[in-house]
């Protein structure tokens, strides 16, 4: 089982793979970006290279007291990545922050994500050591929710 994990970003965003084989090891990264926006064909790329089974992606909605072109600019990065995705042919299931982040009792501190990152994958701790990471602990934290609870439940249907 090959699962990605996304938490999308304007350009902030983050995506993780989880392999099953593996689950002492996860990938994580920050998603490319040029000119300000997500790099499509370069994430494309790499995640086709990556071989997802299904794809778990945060769903996202716009944040009290954002900016209009913000807002905007964070749904074209997240139509972006359903988009890409989609023409990879790569089932994709929703999950709400709230759900993923009950599930590992993390709340709303990306901080303990982050610490949690590190120490579930110490082989990757690299991976998480900026405070900035926190995008990459929560795309982790995706994938496995997305191995743990949704490829399950996808596999029992």
């Amino acid at each position: 089982m090959r699962v990605l994990g996304i938490d999308p970003g304007s350009v902030s965003g983050a995506y993780a793979f989880f392999n099953s084989l593996r689950p002492d090891r996860i990938q994580a990264f920050d998603c490319p970006v040029v000119n300000g926006n997500i790099d499509g064909n370069a994430m494309a790329r790499h995640i086709q290279e990556l071989h997802p089974d299904v794809a778990v992606v945060e769903l996202v909605g716009s944040m009290p007291k954002q900016g209009v072109s913000s807002t905007f600019k964070f749904g074209v990065a997240n139509g972006r990545l359903l988009g890409i995705l989609e023409a990879l042919q790569i089932p994709y299931q929703l999950v709400t922050p709230n759900k993923w982040k009950v599930f590992y009792k993390v709340g709303a501190d990306k901080e303990k994500t982050r610490a949690l990152a590190i120490r579930t994958f110490p082989l990757d701790a690299d991976r998480f050591k900026r405070k900035m990471d926190h995008n990459r602990a929560d795309a982790t934290f995706i994938a496995c929710y997305g191995a743990e609870v949704v490829y399950k439940e996808r596999a029992a249907a």
